[in-house]
């Protein structure tokens, strides 16, 4: 192990230690007085429902666990988004599970929260898994309804969603744990099967305040819409539970009857451990962005041993394309190259930048990926294409809308993980959020914008010093250097990833020790949903 190696680890420790103390205080939603109240009142929290629903000692992943981070300050702020997305087993069955937090302003919901609620449908829908939601909610947050209510992605999509996963046939169970108000109330009644606990859960599309000020009639909150009116008289819920662990036990004896097949749409064989270690997957980033490393030891940390397979190895080089397999299941894996590439044209340290032969050689592996119905597997450290005379005349334009055209159409699962830079149109060529990935996650490493935070003040630093001089006005070099730093530290702060796991251009931030162990049941939950038809489209040769 050399000094480098070690430095790398230290400081990869360093920023995954950083995450978990902001995990662990985010997973406290509310706060602990508010935790505290949940159980006086009988109820688990958000956390704790998941944690007894879900199969001992099986894997889990979880979504959006910093949706919402350092987002709506004024307001008090909404801890991952006032909802808990995980994937995970129910009675031996994959499937998504949907906790409302009822410590963070009673679970209403923000715009972050609609947000996540229809990220985790179309997690559903793309993979066909089931989805139980636990609804504990006040509904709509109030003070925000302009940017939660009434647009397409906003809270009624979610009951639309309802509607088309119940016409896919994905099953939907809905337990009532808590508040269910308003155009929540639908929700559990558009589920195939709805629960909810006595003296805890109720339903109305109107409360007792509410009933009062529309219509003049004083009722009480049970006999408007609880338990035992929605059981024994309406008909709404299917089945009355006496607590919390009662219901959560229902739900499982409900999934251990479910009756799913499992196609496989693609072949698994037996797993083997990587060549490298997992756990050495820490020393092999450098902590600075511009150093060069081999991204191929990277993926033999996560990869089944001797099954990589180079595609074109010889050709492009600032990209590898390779088919392996993690965890059994096959692969095909897109990275940039981060060495010092001599061919005989030239010598030039790569740094992530997408040449057009390279672009070419992804395209052709990508439909081929999708010809052999092979999942994909994109891992980003990439500063965009490559700019300049010879590059513009070489045509890197077209180079890179073919890259492009292919991920946009691919039909195979494709997953993403940031691991350095996601610079630019790289970020569209290796298949960020807006290329529909089936899970994106990036390490605390990661960064995410139009171009980096120095390249970015420098251009918006000229064009200031230019329109000042317009004006007749001259800035010193000491102003220039100035506005410069102010520029680049705000630029900067919005290319974290925190920045993007709290907005979800991202699902989470991720320990990269755990990337095998993601990427492995990402792999299982997609290959449960039938693979479209591919067609490529026009991509000129």
């Amino acid at each position: 192990m050399n000094l480098e190696f070690q430095k790398n680890k230290d400081e990869a420790e360093l920023a995954i230690a950083k995450l978990n103390r902001i995990k662990d205080k985010t997973a406290l939603g509310g706060g602990q007085k508010r935790i505290d109240k949940q159980h006086d009142k009988g109820k688990l929290t958000a956390r704790e429902r998941i944690a007894y629903l879900l199969d001992p000692d099986t894997p889990s992943v979880e979504i959006g666990s910093l949706a919402g981070h350092e987002m709506y300050t004024e307001h008090g702020g909404c801890p991952s988004g006032g909802v808990v997305v995980m994937i995970g087993y129910v009675s031996g069955k994959q499937c998504i599970v949907v906790a409302n937090d009822a410590t963070v302003k009673a679970g209403a919901w923000f715009p972050i929260t609609g947000k996540k609620n229809l990220r985790a449908q179309e997690i559903a829908m793309e993979n066909r898994l089931p989805i139980i939601y636990l609804v504990d909610s006040a509904g709509v947050y109030l003070p925000m309804q302009d940017e939660i209510f009434p647009d397409k992605e906003h809270f009624g999509r979610i009951f639309r969603n309802n509607a088309v996963m119940s016409s896919m046939g994905i099953s939907q169970i809905a337990a009532v744990m808590g508040s269910c108000v308003a155009g929540g109330a639908y929700l559990p009644i558009m589920s195939d099967e709805a629960l909810i606990v006595k003296g805890t859960g109720s339903i109305f599309l109107a409360g007792p305040y509410l009933v009062k000020a529309a219509i003049g009639e004083t009722v009480d909150q049970e006999t408007l819409g609880g338990a035992a009116t929605h059981s024994q008289i309406s008909g709404v819920t299917d089945y009355m539970m006496e607590d919390d662990k009662s219901c959560l036990d229902k739900i499982r004896d409900i999934m251990d009857k479910l009756s799913i097949t499992d196609p496989h749409q693609y072949e698994r064989k037996q797993s083997i451990k990587p060549k490298i270690p997992t756990k050495e997957i820490l020393g092999y980033i450098p902590e600075s962005r511009k150093k060069p490393y081999d991204t191929r030891e990277i993926l033999d940390c996560i990869v089944d041993a001797d099954s990589l397979v180079y595609y074109k190895e010889e050709y492009g080089q600032t990209i590898h394309c390779a088919y392996a397999r993690i965890d059994g299941w096959p692969i095909g894996i897109v990275v940039n190259n981060r060495e010092i590439v001599k061919t005989s044209k030239r010598e030039m340290q790569v740094g992530g930048v997408i040449y057009s032969d390279s672009a070419d050689k992804a395209t052709r592996f990508i439909l081929n990926c999708n010809q052999k119905k092979v999942p994909l597997l994109f891992l980003h450290d990439v500063t965009g294409f490559m700019v300049g005379t010879r590059s513009e005349h070489g045509g890197i334009i077209k180079d890179g809308a073919k890259m492009v055209n292919a991920v946009a159409n691919s039909t195979v699962p494709k997953f993403s993980i940031v691991i350095g830079n996601s610079y630019g149109a790289g970020n569209y060529a290796f298949c960020g959020k807006a290329y529909d990935p089936r899970l994106i996650f990036a390490w605390p490493s990661a960064k995410i914008a139009v171009m980096g935070g120095a390249q970015a003040a420098k251009v918006l630093a000229q064009i200031q010093v230019s329109s000042a001089k317009k004006k007749g006005e001259v800035l010193s070099k000491a102003d220039e250097d100035i506005l410069v730093k102010n520029i680049e530290e705000r630029y900067d702060s919005q290319t974290t990833p925190y920045y993007a796991a709290a907005r979800l251009w991202v699902d989470d931030i991720i320990d990269p020790r755990e990337t095998r162990t993601i990427l492995s049941e990402a792999l299982a939950m997609a290959a449960k949903a039938p693979i479209p038809k591919f067609n490529p489209g026009v991509i000129q040769t």
